[in-house]
């Protein structure tokens, strides 16, 4: 680092503002293929009906976080000429593009994914509540003022994306401390592997280690969120110590950071959560540039390299973010700490964390339908998802960095007090069979036929031993646990 110029950091930069584009594409093209039946006109939950209460409502119109659909009447063909436009940018940020031209090209670029993007999150609802969504808009607004090639990144803004790497592992980790007794007692990942929202291929694999490697995860856990993330911010000191030290600590710290983020994407599927933490911890990696410093003497209205105007911009985005960080600040050390939590209208400057509290049982909930008029009498046949358990002999997938919103929230379902207003939707939807709710499932047991009656089941599940695997072939074992919902059939008419 240079002062006002972080040069050693191009290359972090690089992946930086491709990597977080690459995700806004990911981000985009989820929404393009679920947005429609989990909240589109006819959707599970309909966004206009919620910007409609929100338009009629002082209170909505309060609690409503910005959203181009304010402004402009939300439509299907809306929604998705959005979600193009931002697979558009994004991808030409991918290719690097924006970044061929004045700084003020990929700004432009990233704000424009930044707000089109919080468009859709607003009117998301519940579908939408998840901590990488924040994360995904708080990074594409930093990623907005990393400047473009001809330029080194400013200092501020590199440290700024310390700042959110720290928040988003240091406050996890705190989560933890705080939360279940698992994770103290070091048994969390015992369970963890199990029953995770949605496990991937090597994920029964990772739970059938043995029970010391698992407190071995929760150790190094606990070492990668609570102490790893302060070093991170090690190369700050390089501007007062010489010698190559304290960026290699920073270094040392960013790797740690992708090294268990790479654990993670191998044994869960988090969506985009661990990707956008491994692109983050690229920040801390600053690799010497070729002549080792900056040019000694700086042309005219440049500082340390960089446009005057621009230097100027990224100051005032320091400043802005020195003053909304104190809330997530005092939240870290706070005795009830908020998880996953925003602090202003525009989602900056978020409190992150994730599984302060571990399910040790798996309870699914399973869908059935029957075309036979007796439910009492019926066999019954299960709706396949993509990427919650069913076929006790099917392989886990990984989607990650995809997310596959419907199941994620069905993990939910077992967790809550009630099944939610969108699940008893999504059966009458089953009933009508829906081809655009269909779409949403790995496979529909009636081939687009109406079903007669549906109805929801729990089972428990667990992962099968290795002995249990060798006879059955089967890598979950499931037990019924009785009717939660049903049987519903449509009325005549």
């Amino acid at each position: 680092m240079d002062g006002f110029a972080a040069v050693d950091f191009g290359f972090a930069r690089e992946v930086l503002q491709r990597g977080i584009a690459a995700l806004y594409v990911v981000a985009f093209v989820s929404t393009l293929n679920q947005f429609r039946p989990l909240l589109g006109e006819h959707g599970l939950l309909p966004a206009n009906e919620l910007l409609a209460w929100a338009r009629s409502s002082a209170r909505g119109r309060r609690l409503l976080h910005p959203t181009l659909f304010r402004h402009v009447a939300y439509s299907d063909r809306r929604l998705v000429a959005l979600c193009w436009a931002g697979i558009v940018v994004a991808a030409a940020v991918v290719c690097g593009i924006p970044q061929l031209f004045t700084p003020w090209a990929p700004m432009a670029c990233f704000l424009a994914l930044w707000l089109g993007y919080m468009s859709i999150v607003s009117v998301g609802q519940t579908f939408y509540g998840f901590g990488w969504e924040m994360l995904l808009l708080e990074a594409g607004f930093l990623a907005a003022f990393l400047g473009s090639a001809a330029d080194p990144p400013p200092t501020v803004v590199i440290v700024l994306f310390w700042w959110l790497v720290f928040r988003l592992e240091f406050g996890a980790g705190m989560i933890k401390i705080r939360g279940g007794r698992e994770w103290r007692d070091l048994t969390a990942l015992t369970y963890h592997h199990e029953t995770q929202p949605m496990p991937g291929p090597l994920s029964r694999q990772a739970h059938l280690l043995p029970r010391w490697f698992h407190k071995a995860e929760v150790i190094g856990n606990h070492f990668a969120q609570l102490v790893v993330p302060w070093f991170l911010f090690a190369p700050i000191l390089g501007l007062w110590v010489p010698g190559p030290g304290p960026a290699i600590v920073g270094a040392v710290a960013g790797a740690i950071v992708i090294a268990t983020q790479l654990w993670l994407v191998l044994t869960g599927n988090f969506a985009w959560l661990n990707w956008m933490t491994i692109v983050l911890g690229f920040s801390a990696i600053g690799l010497p540039s070729a002549d080792g410093s900056p040019p000694r003497q700086d042309p005219p209205w440049t500082v340390d390299g960089l446009p005057l105007p621009w230097l100027i911009v990224t100051c005032a985005v320091g400043a802005l973010f020195a003053v909304l960080s104190w809330w997530p600040l005092r939240n870290l050390f706070a005795h009830r700490q908020l998880m996953n939590a925003s602090f202003n209208r525009w989602q900056l400057a978020n409190a992150y964390g994730a599984f302060g509290t571990v399910t040790k049982q798996r309870i699914e909930i399973v869908i059935e339908g029957t075309s036979d008029d007796d439910p009492d009498a019926a066999t019954w046949r299960e709706y396949s998802f993509k990427g919650k358990p069913g076929d006790v002999r099917r392989v886990p997938r990984q989607f990650a960095p995809y997310h596959l919103r419907l199941d994620w929230l069905m993990w939910f379902l077992p967790l809550g007090r009630s099944l939610d207003d969108w699940f008893t939707v999504l059966l009458i939807r089953f009933l009508e069979a829906d081809a655009a709710t269909l779409r949403l499932l790995a496979d529909d047991p009636f081939r687009g036929e109406r079903p007669v009656w549906v109805r929801a089941v729990a089972y428990h599940y667990r992962f099968t031993t290795h002995a249990e695997f060798r006879v059955t072939r089967a890598r979950w074992h499931r037990e019924l646990r009785g009717i939660v919902l049903g049987p519903m059939a449509l009325r005549p008419g």
